[in-house]
């Protein structure tokens, strides 16, 4: 075990999640960051392996079979839609073998969770999952099947006790949360900007679990304009003290980094240092709290050549064991092809030459601060249910 890769879970087939040519979630930043982590040598340090689709009775253990049933006719038949299930929408366009493609997605993400919990990888990744809005009866913000909460639901059934899930992502992660709202064994934690301005309109610190499972529901909405310092101090002051308190078995976070400054559809002001920093934080908390067992996937990010390539190579390194050095340059071969596919320069380099430093919440709580104010929100909220201290 100790000198088993970690696991990336991809092949070229899993590109085919692809809404079409206008829509942001474009599958290019897949492919680029691949050849980015390839070109760098991330990928040497990794095993690559393929995965089986999810099949129909895996996806009923967190959907509908009504849904399934209603994905499959639409797959096949992308010229009609059904708003009532949220597919032929603009945010969610049909698309041949969408359900194939999405069965694909979630196949990937519970395949990672196995070769982590059956100990033949100590952590492994599915960038091309993170499909975290997807409900139970509908598709929700660009998200058809929810891979990560199936993964989580397959750790349940094969003898985890307890999961910690982490979402990054800028949106809220309601897709998973509601699929583990009144379940106790599941603490889900997501850091996104806050419900007033951004998509899906929930995740307000007062969401904080359903009957017999209060306090495992955690939120953290953050203002608009929250850039490394504040959202590192959000993080620090939330998310280590709530997982070791809940000891889980095993960590399953998700990644997506349209948190950044650059991304065109939400307002947080990330950097890829700052998300650099998140990871690195995640994988120290596995290492603490559940002997390094973690599952990571993508999510959003829809700066797709700038931004999510390089922000998902660095997650890659972090999770090979091999972190890379923010000031490693670009290769030449991969910003040639980004020139050639937009007409300007990719990114010389891995960082964009900011400091990931915060002021950490034990040095004093601003009441007159909206991001400090939201933070003891949360804290309040929640950590008095997990037998925690919520004051600074």
């Amino acid at each position: 075990m100790t000198d088993a890769k970690a696991v990336l879970v991809f092949d070229e087939t899993m590109t085919s999640y692809n809404f079409g040519p206008s829509h942001p979630m474009a599958p290019v930043r897949i492919e680029l960051t691949i050849e980015l982590a390839t070109e760098l040598g991330i990928l040497d340090g990794m095993s690559v392996v393929g995965a089986a689709a999810a099949t129909e009775d895996d996806l009923n253990l967190i959907h509908s079979a009504q849904y399934i049933e209603k994905v499959h006719k639409l797959s096949d038949h992308p010229i009609h839609a059904d708003p009532s299930i949220g597919l032929g929408t603009s945010d969610n366009p049909v698309f041949l073998h969408m359900h194939e493609a999405s069965a694909l997605a979630a196949g990937a993400s519970v395949e990672a969770a196995r070769r982590v919990w059956t100990g033949q990888a100590p952590r492994a990744v599915n960038i091309a999952g993170g499909l975290h809005h997807a409900m139970r009866d509908h598709a929700s913000g660009f998200c058809i099947y929810n891979d990560v909460a199936l993964a989580i639901r397959w750790l349940l059934d094969n003898g985890a006790q307890r999961v910690a899930y982490v979402d990054v992502d800028a949106h809220h992660g309601d897709g998973v949360q509601s699929m583990f709202y009144d379940d106790p064994r599941v603490l889900t934690i997501s850091i996104h900007e806050g419900p007033q301005t951004l998509f899906p309109g929930t995740g307000y610190s007062t969401e904080t679990g359903g009957e017999g499972a209060e306090g495992s529901s955690v939120n953290v909405p953050l203002p608009p304009g929250t850039s490394d310092a504040g959202w590192l101090r959000a993080f620090h002051a939330v998310v280590p003290p709530l997982v070791r308190e809940f000891k889980p078995d095993i960590l399953v976070t998700q990644h997506g980094c349209d948190s950044h400054m650059d991304d065109p559809l939400t307002n947080l002001m990330l950097s890829v240092d700052g998300q650099r920093a998140s990871y690195l934080a995640l994988r120290e908390l596995a290492e603490e709290v559940c002997e390094g067992k973690w599952v990571a996937t993508g999510g959003g990010g829809y700066a797709v050549m700038d931004v999510v390539p390089r922000a998902w190579a660095h997650l890659l390194a972090i999770v090979s064991g091999e972190p890379l050095d923010p000031q490693s340059a670009t290769p030449a071969e991969w910003r040639a092809r980004i020139h050639k596919m937009r007409g300007i320069a990719g990114p010389q380099q891995m960082t964009d030459g900011r400091s990931p430093a915060y002021r950490a919440w034990e040095n004093g709580y601003d009441p007159d601060s909206w991001l400090d104010r939201s933070i003891q929100a949360t804290r309040t909220a929640v950590f008095p249910l997990n037998g925690l201290d919520p004051q600074p």
